[in-house]
């Protein structure tokens, strides 16, 4: 076992599968006590009791207010500390600006977008008094460029950049430091989605000529988790293998 968060506590929303659980399995790894936020209970009970004692699972729905406040005055009664927060959780719906309704629209913006402010938000008060904390939003390659055919999601993308930054400059100064992870292509269930849509070769537009794996994308929010990104924040940081130069 590693070190790099030992005795933190970390909260993974969309933590049961995919991305999210190669979070948590890392976080646990190197010392932290995972919490997997997620609204896929027997997923997430399972990767808990997989992880062990270092990890526990708790039912989340990102865009209820009432449910973020319970679960981190659950999380204080049981750790006495919020040291990381990850807002992975996130849908992925393929439209175009022209033909998506406006309660599709606001679905994607809920849970992508309403649902990280909502959780900085709820943990932003036990950061400030512990004067210190990460909080890593995921983005995507989606919020650095327009995309046609991913109008919903390209929108919510963008605001998750904006808003790091924003809360970024607020926290500062309590050593709460904020930043954005944009994944390009990553071999997890959402990336079926892309085959699903009739996008056969999805990876053929990556420069690098491959897929990231979920382990991949885990490195790089480990590091913005640790101390070792101590003076990172505000920033975006994008592992797309190059498809976002293309």
């Amino acid at each position: 076992m590693g070190i790099r968060l030992k005795g933190q506590t970390a909260i993974i929303t969309g933590g049961a599968r995919g991305q999210g659980a190669a979070e948590a399995r890392r976080f646990a790894d190197e010392g932290a006590f995972v919490v997997i936020a997620d609204l896929l209970d027997r997923e997430g009970e399972d990767l808990a009791n997989e992880i062990g004692s270092a990890a526990i699972f708790k039912h989340l729905d990102v865009t209820n207010q009432e449910a973020w406040v319970a679960l981190t005055e659950d999380v204080l009664d049981q750790k006495g500390s919020i040291d990381v927060l990850v807002n992975n959780a996130g849908i992925l719906v393929f439209d175009r600006m022209t033909g998506t309704s406006q309660e599709e629209f606001e679905r994607v913006m809920d849970v992508n977008c309403t649902g990280v402010f909502l959780g900085m938000q709820a943990v932003s008060e036990a950061m400030k008094q512990q004067h210190s904390g990460s909080i890593v939003n995921i983005s995507s390659v989606a919020g650095l460029q327009g995309v046609g055919f991913q109008f919903s999601y390209s929108v919510s993308k963008w605001a998750v950049r904006g808003m790091t930054k924003s809360a970024a400059h607020e926290l500062a100064r309590h050593n709460i430091r904020v930043n954005s992870v944009h994944p390009g292509l990553i071999d997890t269930a959402m990336l079926e989605q892309f085959t699903k849509e009739g996008f056969t070769e999805p990876t053929a537009h990556v420069p690098m000529g491959r897929n990231a794996s979920a382990a991949e994308v885990a490195e790089l929010v480990l590091w913005l988790a640790s101390s070792e990104s101590s003076y990172c924040t505000g920033s975006e940081f994008v592992v797309d293998g190059g498809l976002s130069i293309t």
